[in-house]
């Protein structure tokens, strides 16, 4: 289920389908079903190039029928994937959407899956936003003072380790009430970094350990290691892209308003040097 995640990202290599400005992405829906139809997809539709979605909810359940008492299918964690087939077929369901997972093919609420993600590009300065393969916006971005790759805990003071991590990260927790007005905390460290720390003895078998569990569960790793962590996509950011950040990503506070409505705790985050 995890593999269907990966096929979302893989997604930014393509060319940008659009590119809208804040009012189109605004009134834009994560997840707009389409007017309900009343037959279901053909038996031979190809599940292998439908939409990517990922989930956004723990214990999201995908069941027989587009009706919260219909038999439960198959349970599923935050950030696992599911190809989405069509809008719900019933009259009245437009809340659910028609999905594969594996061999298992059923429905799931609209609001508890989602296509959007985010690629920070650290040496342009920006965050790219997507829906699927639709770029639809470009923010200016603050970043931090090294342009490296994590390595390590940063101390005061230690600006050669105030660095941004480069991986395929998830957004673990939203924090509406953070020192930098709102704040995306990413799923750093996360097993790539985590492997590296054990082998250069920075962190011992049971943190790499802890580690790689809570990547595989879709939960926040321990982030007191001497990997360090609370990484974050946060406000305050000048829009200028400039170079300040202990190892965070900075918009300015109304790029992160805009933002709050579409990313959820399971959205992908993408960093490239």
């Amino acid at each position: 289920m995890r593999a269907l995640f990966v096929v979302l990202l893989a997604a930014a290599a393509l060319p940008a389908a659009a590119q809208a400005d804040a009012e189109v992405f605004a009134s834009a829906a994560v997840v707009r079903a389409p007017r309900p139809v009343r037959a279901a997809p053909p038996a031979e539709v190809d599940v292998d190039t439908a939409p990517a979605y990922y989930v956004t909810r723990p214990q999201t359940a995908v069941r027989q029928a587009p009706d919260p008492a219909a038999a439960v299918l198959v349970t599923l964690r935050t950030r696992d994937g599911v190809r989405v087939l069509d809008a719900a077929t019933a009259s009245d369901s437009s809340d659910w959407r028609m999905v594969q997972v594996g061999a298992v093919r059923g429905y799931v609420r609209a609001d508890e899956i989602s296509n959007v993600w985010l690629r920070v590009d650290k040496s342009n300065r920006t965050v790219y936003v997507y829906r699927g393969a639709d770029l639809v916006r470009e923010l200016p971005a603050d970043v931090s003072v090294n342009p490296e790759d994590k390595v390590r805990r940063s101390g005061m003071g230690e600006s050669e380790h105030y660095r941004i991590p480069e991986g395929t990260f998830f957004v673990t927790r939203r924090n509406d009430d953070s020192n930098y007005y709102r704040a995306f905390v990413i799923s750093y460290p996360d097993p790539a970094h985590a492997q590296r720390g054990f082998e250069s003895g920075l962190i011992t078998r049971a943190e790499l350990d802890a580690i790689v569990r809570a990547d595989q569960d879709g939960v926040e790793p321990p982030m007191g290691t001497m990997l360090g962590g609370l990484i974050e996509v946060h406000g305050q950011g000048s829009g200028r892209r400039r170079a300040w950040t202990r190892g965070c990503v900075a918009l300015r506070n109304v790029h992160m308003d805009e933002l709050w409505a579409y990313v959820e705790v399971g959205t992908p985050v993408v960093i490239e040097p």
